[in-house]
Order: structure tokens, then C-alpha cells, then sequence
């Protein structure tokens, strides 16, 4: 029975890194499409290839989901508390999916599996880790210095860092401007538009590298959970041996080993899913929010990368939407105020906020309900 739910989990796992795709890597490349510099196919191409290469660079957030956020000494990480996360944070995904919001799918998995941990132990907060090592609020684990402070944090850096680049390139062309004339108009330009569409697919490929390396970890931390709760407690002993790859192995220093094909499986499938269904949320981000140019989409997709390939090196587990979405805000900011939709900025504002008590508290019902029926203890 324990096998079952544990390919249960794999299986729910990989449906949740597919809807990821169509709503957490439509945002990585909703500025190269809506800057018409790809097709969208060519767009979710790039996205795949850049995806599968982050993903195979590093486990640093896989480690953070794994082993960072609940504690093991208070709470048993069961498949059906891992069930129950996932599920949490797909109904929220494929909800604001469906509103064309671009929320964190991240911050959807992390919501589901602290509130899936407070149920299973009975309500218990110590199941959660909220701060070790260092500092209170910056810890070496932990939600509050691994989510919350970096909920507020990145999306912030992006906003500055995307608005200075473009404040930046705006006085560049400005000075280029008094000297030459046609450029002055804020790099909007044939040259301009020329120049920065092919810079575009550096950023683009920065964006898809940077999305690979911490979003695509998230579910491959769920899957080595799993995996490995399997393995200690001997639900894998007598397994079939064209299933032994599930095994983790048990000599690898007590540490999480993210196995290849786990990685390779969860990019193409992420993949899959941003070429089935991201143009919702690729229509808010790269035409509803602010009019991009290539240098727009440039600088927004230049400033989103920076902070999360920071972030994933930390092993930060942060939301390319928030922060793809501050940078196209800072952007769009630096052209003039008044160039944003606010409107659309207070409704993706508010998915932000409610992510985590939402999923948290969707994951913590299924998790009584499970209890109910009898399905966990």
C-alpha cells in the first residue's frame, strides 16, 4: 500500500510541475513573446532546452524543500502528507491560473506542505521549521528567513534593480540622442529594436537557466522526499527490479541524492506544460500590465535573472512570478507611472498575499479529511 501512495506522490508531483508549467514558466518567457522577439513556440523551445540545463545545475532549493522547512523530530512526512501539499497548491495554481494571475507557484508548494505538517501533527507549530542557525530572521533554514523575508525581499530587488537598468539604458540613449538624433527616443528605434531582440534571447536564456535551477528543484525536493522516506522505511525492499531506481541511496550521507532521471523528467515535463497552456498568464504579464519593447523585456528579464540565480545559489526557493512580475513593474516605471495597469497589479498583489494561508489552509483540511476516511493517522 505504502509503494502505491509513494508512486502517488511521484505521479501528483509530476502533475504539479506540469500545471508549474503553464503558469510559473509562461512568466520566464511572457516578455520575449509579448516583445514579439519568438513565436511562442520557439519561446517554450528555449524555455525547455535553458530549463533542463538549470535543472541539472545544482540541488541547493531541492535541499531547502526536502529538509529546510519541516522538521522530521516533530512530524512524519507520510505520502499522504505530501499528497495533500500538492494538492493544496494545485487547486490555488489552476484557481489563479484560470483568473490569469500570475501567483507564485512556489510559494503554493511551501503553503501546502507546512499546512499538510501542521495537521499531521495535530496542530503542532513546532513541525514547522521557522528559523535555524544565524540570525532570527536569517537563518540557515527555515520558512522565515528560506520563504517570508525573501517573499518581500526579491520581488523588491527586482523592482529597483529592473528599474535602474532601465533608467540606465533610457540616459544612455538620451546622451546618444543629442549626439546623433534618431536614437533619442528611448530606444524604441529600428536599430534599437534590432539591437535589444537579440539581446533579448540572452536575457531570455538567463530567465529559462534561472527559472530551471529553482523552480524546477521544488518538485524534485517533493519527489526525493518521498523517495527517500520510502527507502528508510523499507517500503522499497522488495520492490521489482526494474523499479530500483526509485531507491535513494541510504550511504550518501544522510543527504538528499536528486537522481538524474528526476531532474531530466520534471524540465520536459515543465516543458510540456508551458506549451499546453501559459498563454493566460503570458496576456497579463507581457500585454495587460505595461507595452513592451525589447529593451523593456531586456532589462525586465536581465533584473529577474539576477535575483534568482542569486537566490537559487542560497538555496532560496523564491517566485520567479513575483519577481519577473516587480522587474516588468520597475521597467514600466521607469518609461512613467502612469504606463502601469494598477488595477492589475492590486489583483495580482492580492493572489501574492493570499497564496500562503490559502494553500496552507486547503492542504490542512485535506489532510483531516484524509484522517476521516481513514487514510492517515
Amino acid at each position: 500500500m505504502e509503494l502505491t501512495l509513494v508512486l502517488l506522490v511521484v505521479v501528483i508531483a509530476l502533475a504539479f510541475e506540469y500545471i508549474n508549467g503553464f503558469h510559473d514558466t509562461a512568466n520566464s518567457i511572457a516578455t520575449v513573446v509579448a516583445t514579439k522577439v519568438m513565436t511562442p513556440g520557439q519561446a517554450v523551445m528555449l524555455a525547455a532546452s535553458t530549463n533542463l540545463i538549470g535543472a541539472l545545475a545544482g540541488t541547493a532549493v531541492a535541499q531547502t524543500i526536502a529538509t529546510g522547512l519541516i522538521d522530521s523530530n516533530v512530524v512524519t512526512v507520510t505520502p499522504v502528507v505530501l499528497i495533500c501539499a500538492l494538492v493544496g497548491a494545485i487547486v490555488w495554481n489552476l484557481i489563479t491560473w484560470w483568473w490569469g494571475l500570475p501567483s507564485s507557484s512556489s510559494h503554493a508548494l511551501v503553503g501546502g506542505l507546512c499546512g499538510a505538517a501542521l495537521g499531521a501533527a495535530d496542530n503542532n507549530w513546532g513541525a514547522i521549521i521557522w528559523a535555524q542557525g544565524g540570525l532570527h530572521w536569517w537563518g540557515e533554514k527555515g520558512v522565515l528567513p528560506k520563504v517570508v523575508l525573501p517573499m518581500v525581499t526579491s520581488p523588491v530587488a527586482g523592482f529597483i534593480i529592473g528599474l535602474l537598468l532601465m533608467g540606465l539604458l533610457f540616459s544612455l540613449f538620451e546622451f546618444l540622442g543629442s549626439i546623433t538624433g534618431p536614437l533619442q527616443k528611448f530606444g524604441r528605434t529600428r536599430f534599437a529594436n534590432a539591437f535589444f531582440g537579440k539581446a533579448q534571447l540572452v536575457s531570455a536564456s538567463a530567465m529559462g537557466l534561472a527559472h530551471g535551477l529553482n523552480d524546477a528543484q521544488k518538485t524534485m525536493g517533493i519527489i526525493a522526499l518521498a523517495l527517500a522516506g520510502a527507502t528508510a522505511s523499507g517500503a522499497l525492499e522488495h520492490i521489482p527490479w526494474w523499479l530500483h531506481f526509485l531507491r535513494v541511496d541510504e550511504d550518501a550521507n544522510h543527504q538528499f541524492e536528486i537522481a538524474i532521471w528526476i531532474k531530466v523528467l520534471c524540465a520536459l515535463i515543465m516543458a510540456a506544460g508551458t506549451a499546453v497552456g501559459g498563454w493566460r498568464i503570458i496576456k497579463t504579464l507581457g500585454l495587460k500590465l505595461v507595452k513592451l519593447h525589447p529593451i523593456n523585456g531586456f532589462a525586465a528579464e536581465t533584473a529577474s535573472a539576477a535575483v534568482i540565480l542569486t537566490a537559487s545559489h542560497f538555496g532560496i526557493p523564491v517566485s520567479t512570478t513575483h519577481n519577473i512580475s516587480a522587474a516588468i513593474l520597475g521597467v514600466g516605471v521607469a518609461k512613467r507611472v502612469n504606463a502601469i495597469r494598477w488595477t492589475i497589479v492590486e489583483r495580482m498583489v492580492w493572489a501574492w498575499i493570499l497564496t500562503l494561508p490559502v494553500t496552507g489552509g486547503i492542504a490542512w483540511l485535506l489532510v483531516e479529511a484524509a484522517r476521516m476516511f481513514g487514510w492517515a493517522q
